[in-house]
């Protein structure tokens, strides 16, 4: 072989070996996808009025093809697993965006149920042209490991892995690319969309997202959203979540001395009925109702008096409170919320100003309304600050007038 040959063969070599070890080759990989069902637009609008979805609000514009999805992400060590999650498409498909709708919290594995209340949400962007994907986080749906509550960076990893194989859905669909990237979620949805921003934005600089809009998250998981554990609160069952979604990602404890951090008979509970058989609700009836009371009081001594408690950094790593946005970011609220408190959206807001972002907003979805009645109307105002990008018109940031004074009156009468 002559100098000229090897040198051409080392360069070939080179460039092989550089493409197996590609990480996004190997961490973002479709598996499959089944079509689920189809919703003309007829089917919509009975759902619509049993839903009682204002369509002078929320119109009906296309009929939507509903597909779940099976592809690889990676776990906390970098291992390839399986995740799933949905995509919804709608006929129409010219120009679409893509909208990552990040649910609220769940624990029983299994897929959504179709017509689930969060389903209705991505629907209703889906029927207006926009390509939605639904993760369903690591560890839930059909996917493989355990769910990390509220933690970045596998939050991000289940939906920017999801993003990367969109289009490639969309060409074996026969549909053009997305055109834009808008990312919004509900609850721990919230705290996920901010999760997937900020990770986007820290390691994907050439995947730009147009604008985001979190819900109702739990931004301030170590302030904020901290003071719900010392007095009576809907979901006591968060708390375990929370813990053992810590220890798994960052093994703070061995197993047995991690069940030790709860009183009984909350040990057996934690050890047994976290394992995605069981829906948070029948949780929450076994646990106390100030969630704090579950968990001995040596631990809950240490974590309020040592600032260098290990929860306590952990927590802190993972809240989305104090950092600089680049894209434009709508954080919505709602004053009446008991689950999620509204001042985490508030102190997000001061932080992300203070650091210098230019383009972030606050929403309130309601004063009165409560975290489910808010997840609606947040819903709304998401979809109105998106649209102002999607057809480049500013005064559609706020949404059009006479479907503002719609939802003003909604709200009213629903309060």
């Amino acid at each position: 072989m002559d100098k000229s040959a090897r040198i051409t063969y080392t360069l070939k070599l080179a460039i092989l070996i550089l493409c197996l070890f590609k990480n996004d080759g190997i961490n973002s990989q479709l598996i499959d996808y089944q079509k689920v069902g189809y919703f003309t637009k007829d089917s919509l609008k009975e759902i619509w009025k049993i839903k009682k979805i204002p369509k002078s609000i929320v119109s009906i514009k296309t009929g939507i093809t509903f597909y779940r999805v099976k592809y690889y992400t990676k776990w906390i060590n970098g291992d390839k697993i399986v995740a799933t999650g949905s995509i919804y498409v709608p006929d129409h498909s010219k120009n679409n965006p893509l909208l990552v709708y990040n649910h609220g919290t769940r624990i029983k594995k299994g897929p959504p149920k179709i017509l689930g209340g969060e389903n209705i949400l991505a629907m209703m962007f889906s029927t207006d042209g926009y390509n939605v994907i639904c993760p369903d986080y690591i560890g839930l749906g059909d996917g493989e490991k355990s769910h990390l509550y509220c933690h970045i960076e596998s939050q991000a990893n289940a939906g920017i892995d999801f993003i990367k194989i969109t289009n490639e859905i969309l060409q074996d669909l026969n549909k053009p690319p997305y055109s834009s990237l808008f990312i919004s979620g509900y609850s721990q949805g919230g705290h996920a969309a901010l999760s997937q921003q900020f990770v986007l934005e820290r390691d994907y600089p050439n995947m730009k997202i147009t604008a985001s809009s979190p819900m109702s998250g739990p931004y301030d998981l170590s302030g904020v959203q901290e003071k719900v554990m010392y007095e009576p609160y809907t979901y006591s069952s968060y708390l375990p979540y929370l813990l053992l979604s810590l220890n798994t990602a960052y093994q703070l404890f061995d197993e047995e001395s991690f069940y030790k951090i709860f009183k009984p008979p909350y040990d057996s509970v934690a050890k047994h009925m976290y394992n995605g058989d069981y829906k948070l609700r029948k949780i929450n009836n076994l646990l106390p109702e100030i969630p704090v009371d579950m968990v001995q009081d040596a631990f809950v001594f240490r974590y309020n008096k040592d600032p260098d408690f290990e929860l306590k950094k952990l927590l802190k790593l993972n809240d989305l409170s104090n950092w600089l946005p680049k894209s434009p970011v709508q954080l919505c609220y709602c004053e009446g919320d008991e689950v999620v408190l509204y001042e985490n959206a508030l102190v997000t807001y001061e932080n992300m100003k203070r650091l210098g972002a230019k383009k972030v907003y606050l929403k309130s979805g309601g004063k009165k309304f409560s975290h489910g009645k808010c997840a609606g109307t947040s819903s709304v105002y998401a979809k109105f600050f998106f649209d102002g990008y999607v057809k480049n018109k500013k005064i559609f940031k706020k949404g059009p007038i006479h479907k503002r004074l719609l939802l003003s009156i909604y709200k009213m009468l629903n309060s």
